[in-house]
């Protein structure tokens, strides 16, 4: 996969990029392609819930309490029945999706700079 086109600093810093522990994953029953609708804590920023295709990766228990960062200032999203209110980041292969988690005790809504 090529690179994408240069952006400007400011663009990249507009992303309010932050810490969640995830509460809950559920399977999105109603999904096209198997996806999970997952509630995440972002400590003083609240809860969000966010729709991840994570299925063929991680089981629903496999996701509880991981530290995962995920960009919550894009507008919200309709996924099916469910607003997908943050988009969780993972490194994206054509084989599998890795979720991009913290390591050690780093508190839910702890800003990524």
């Amino acid at each position: 996969m090529e690179a994408k086109a240069p952006v400007a600093p400011a663009d990249f810093f507009a992303c309010d990029i932050r810490v969640g522990r995830i509460i809950s994953a559920e399977i999105m029953k109603d999904a096209i392609r198997p996806a999970y609708v997952l509630m995440i804590d972002f400590g003083p920023l609240g809860m969000m819930k966010s729709t991840a295709q994570l299925v063929h990766d991680y089981s629903p228990g496999e996701l509880l309490d991981r530290s995962i960062v995920a960009v919550v200032n894009f507008p919200p999203k309709q996924v099916g029945k469910h607003l997908s209110q943050c988009l969780v980041l993972a490194a994206v292969t054509d084989k599998e999706s890795s979720l991009i988690e913290v390591l050690g005790d780093v508190p839910p809504g702890t800003p990524i700079a």
